[in-house]
């Protein structure tokens, strides 16, 4: 019997636009409706989506990639045995939380291709991901990173933007990049984030892209981020409820 291909979901769009609130969002009602084996990844080297979700990150993904290239540079272990250490290593770094799991990716690479290194980590990454039914990425403004360190592959890409030109802009921009190769999608669709009313929608062009559905701006969910409390805990209320419409529509609920 051939294992069900998990629903990847990539969160994308401008810094500053609510998609780490989206991406907690999304792992809460998972997690409210009974789902399993559910991966939260934080692809945005902020770290905000462990903050979100109540998590304390210890060793992310980047720091094992820098302690690997540090030993290769020093140690005349074969590189590959090196290579083979980092499967464990990943695994774990991921950290084992009340109905989901959860893996940092880190900052940025800084010193150095070794694309070897880096293929590799993708490659255990992947089929990390292969073990899980459903899996959050909080990708930061664009999708190159996600697709060079995380995976070339999603099946559910969600663009999320406020109502400014500049954030619009961005997701077109993303959608573009995304559609000619760089990272490969089943759908991708736009959640409208932080609108005072419905009616901001209106007054937005979004092109081809499909408009899933409109967050209104939510002070609860404000105050949560002040207080540095978990989305998880956030009551039933109009947001969790938008976005598991929103999930609906998508398929990937």
């Amino acid at each position: 019997m051939v294992a069900e291909r998990p629903k990847v979901i990539a969160v994308c769009g401008k810094g500053g636009v609510g998609k780490t609130s989206i991406s907690a969002l999304i792992t809460k009602v998972l997690i409210d409706q009974g789902k399993k084996r559910i991966l939260a990844i934080d692809a945005d080297p902020a770290v905000g989506f462990a903050s979100a979700l109540g998590v304390k990150v210890g060793k992310t993904v980047t720091d094992i990639r820098n302690e690997v290239i540090a030993k290769s540079k020093v140690d005349r272990e074969d590189k590959k045995a090196i290579l083979a250490k980092m499967d464990y290593q990943v695994f774990e770094a991921m950290i084992e939380k009340d109905g989901f799991a959860f893996l940092a990716i880190g900052r940025p690479e800084t010193d150095g291709c070794y694309c070897r290194v880096n293929s590799y980590l993708k490659t255990i990454i992947e089929s990390m991901v292969s073990k899980f039914d459903y899996v959050i990425i909080d990708g930061e403004a664009g999708i190159e990173q996600v697709n060079r360190r995380v995976m070339e592959e999603v099946s559910h890409l969600l663009l999320v933007s406020d109502c400014s030109y500049k954030g619009i802009n961005v997701i077109k921009t993303i959608e573009e990049v995304a559609s000619g190769g760089v990272m490969k999608y089943d759908r991708a669709g736009v959640i409208l984030n932080r609108l005072k009313s419905e009616s901001e929608k209106d007054l937005v062009n979004l092109g081809q892209l499909e408009l899933l559905g409109c967050m209104l701006d939510d002070d609860l969910i404000r105050n949560y981020d002040i207080q540095d409390r978990t989305l998880l805990e956030l009551p039933q209320g109009q947001s969790t409820l938008k976005i598991t419409e929103v999930l609906e529509t998508f398929g990937f609920l």
